[in-house]
């Protein structure tokens, strides 16, 4: 057991410094680069001895079938927004938007706990290794601040808040849908590497729906490796937000300085997160009923 925890102990400290030099990497190589030795480099660290840990590997056909539609259902409905609709139409554009990001959130929250039974845990959503989580957060995303918004001139008010606000909503979106959902299940299904490398690339291809082009969805898909990694070391996805994600997210916007929000657009958003945690309260609550009702007999009489 000593051995087991020691081993463990060990994989993460290399992990973790592989995500903090990878994070250090990102103002030193260009985009289509970037993926291409984040990817090789984590390829050959996963051939250490121990890199990886021993997990049962459980084949659930139904699990890829959703996997598979969900994220069908939300890159049509980002392509409808951003490609169909565009900046033209921008009422259409907002609500495809809201519902690709609402469909990745509670979709895998309501077929997790309703349809499958499993605890929100297995979505990342937890809170019993809070120390470790943290800790990493505040490594991650300190490393990425104060490589790109350090010292950062930010515009007015009304063209960084709204930004801020968007980059929050949207990285609760993909920090649950794509680490929780689509890595867990992948993992579950194929090991370690294949799902990290697995949803890492379906991460980079989703970026289809803005709109995006070969070098970015490069770059994108070398990102979501170094997500992908850091969400595998704590399982929890606070490691990624609130800090990492939306930070890379946030300042990604401020340098394309190609979205225009206005201060209305703060309600829509917070519209959206709002029934995000309706979602994750109303799971929370099915699950301590469920635990209830199977730790009373049926027969039991009431106290």
């Amino acid at each position: 057991m000593a051995f087991n925890a020691s081993t463990s102990r060990k994989r993460s400290a290399m992990w973790s410094a592989w995500v903090v030099a990878a994070l250090l990497m990102l103002p030193v190589l260009d985009a289509s680069t970037y993926g291409g030795v984040i990817a090789a480099s984590a390829l050959v660290l996963c051939l250490v001895p121990g890199a990886l840990p021993r997990t049962p590997r459980q084949r659930d056909r139904l699990d890829l079938i959703v996997v598979g539609g969900l994220l069908l259902g939300v890159v049509g409905l980002m392509r409808l927004a951003f490609v169909g609709f565009s900046t033209d139409q921008v009422a259409g554009l907002f609500l495809a938007f809201a519902a690709a990001l609402l469909l990745g959130v509670i979709g895998p929250i309501y077929y997790t706990v309703w349809i499958r039974h499993r605890p929100l845990r297995t979505l990342g959503l937890r809170v019993d290794n809070l120390r470790i989580t943290a800790g990493l957060a505040i490594l991650f995303a300190g490393v990425q601040f104060a490589l790109t918004l350090w010292s950062y001139d930010l515009p007015a008010p009304v063209d960084w808040v709204p930004l801020l606000i968007m980059a929050l909503v949207v990285g609760a979106f993909e920090s649950i849908f794509f680490r929780g959902f689509v890595q867990d299940r992948l993992e579950a299904q194929f090991g370690p590497a294949v799902g990290v490398a697995a949803a890492a690339a379906l991460y980079g291809v989703y970026h289809v729906g803005y709109g995006m082009g070969g070098d970015e969805l490069v770059f994108l898909t070398g990102l979501g490796v170094v997500y992908a990694v850091a969400f595998a070391i704590a399982r929890n996805l606070l490691v990624l937000w609130p800090l990492l994600t939306p930070l890379g997210s946030f300042y990604a916007n401020l340098e394309a300085g190609d979205i225009e929000l206005p201060w209305a657009s703060i309600a829509g958003f917070a519209d959206v997160l709002a029934l995000m945690l309706v979602a994750l309260w109303l799971a929370i609550r099915h699950q301590r009923k469920r635990h209830v009702s199977v730790q009373t007999p049926p027969n039991a009489s009431p106290p």
